[in-house]
């Protein structure tokens, strides 16, 4: 909840990538709670091809950067996750678009998911490569700090608590937390690290888009070092048609192709013509 005027609160508005994403995440989480209590092995087969898990990323399962997002371990982590991108998701959205927010939030997501395939290998904070992640904290984490960087002097109450605290000192609480706790679990229960793990990925990655490119979304990048590859080529081949030419011009005579004022002339042309005759060359300057 957000104060707009005086103690009146408002809640934020349904806004359409917000809804798609509470839908699908809402929808998926049903759909393994009815397969589970139908005694199916259904939600065992999905959490094994669909979790995120370090070691069948690097073997193939690419898809796992995202599809990890949409499973959540219970009622409490979905309402966790789901309230978070509601609340602030919402106003990111109006800021940015649906298309650009719906690029931002994917970014934070395999963002978080290439961190914690990282430190998996690395064996910081005790995790392995063989335990699964899931849940949408990557996106949430990395619309948080978003929401704190270009809404920083906002005020967010602090439900159920009466007091309320800017949205850049909440974040900063949120990334010490986060922090703390991943390495308060470096010796304790692993599956909770790699999780944390997640958690620090969307936040980093949610801070480098909004610093490096927020305004003109992701795909700015991509064109900006295309259009660079590209430009970069035609200046080699023109530096070497220039070279060649150089050679070619100190094996003749420059006379032959230059006048005394440095225009291009037609070699073939004859110096001597009549009055009101050309020259007959097919050089136009």
């Amino acid at each position: 909840m957000r104060r707009t005027s005086g103690m009146e609160l408002s809640l934020p508005p349904f806004t359409p990538a917000v809804t798609w994403l509470l839908g699908i995440n809402v929808g998926v989480f049903f759909v393994i709670e009815l397969l589970s209590l139908a005694k199916m092995g259904g939600p065992l087969h999905l959490l094994a091809y669909a979790a995120l898990v370090p070691f069948n990323v690097l073997h193939g399962h690419v898809y796992e950067l995202v599809t990890y997002s949409f499973l959540h371990a219970g009622g409490m982590h979905l309402f966790g996750n789901m309230l978070g991108l509601w609340m602030f998701g919402s106003q990111i959205e109006g800021d940015f678009g649906t298309r650009r927010f719906l690029s931002f939030y994917f970014w934070c997501v395999v963002g978080g998911a290439l961190t914690t395939v990282a430190v998996s290998y690395t064996g910081i904070l005790g995790i392995s490569p063989l335990l699964p992640t899931i849940g949408a904290s990557a996106g949430v984490y990395g619309i948080l700090i978003a929401f704190g960087v270009l809404h920083a002097d906002q005020e967010i109450y602090m439900l159920p608590f009466p007091f309320k605290v800017k949205a850049k000192y909440l974040v900063g609480i949120l990334v010490v937390v986060t922090l703390a706790f991943a390495l308060s679990e470096s010796n304790g229960t692993s599956g909770a690290s790699i999780a944390y793990a997640a958690h620090l990925g969307g936040l980093i990655f949610g801070y480098i888009y909004i610093k490096a490119f927020a305004r003109r979304g992701a795909k700015s990048l991509v064109s900006e070092q295309y259009y660079g590859i590209r430009n970069a080529y035609y200046r080699w081949k023109r530096n070497r048609a220039k070279k060649k030419f150089e050679v070619y011009m100190r094996q003749h005579k420059r006379e032959d192709y230059f006048d005394q004022y440095g225009n291009f002339k037609d070699p073939n042309s004859k110096d001597d013509k009549g009055n009101g005759q050309s020259s007959g060359g097919g050089w136009v300057n």
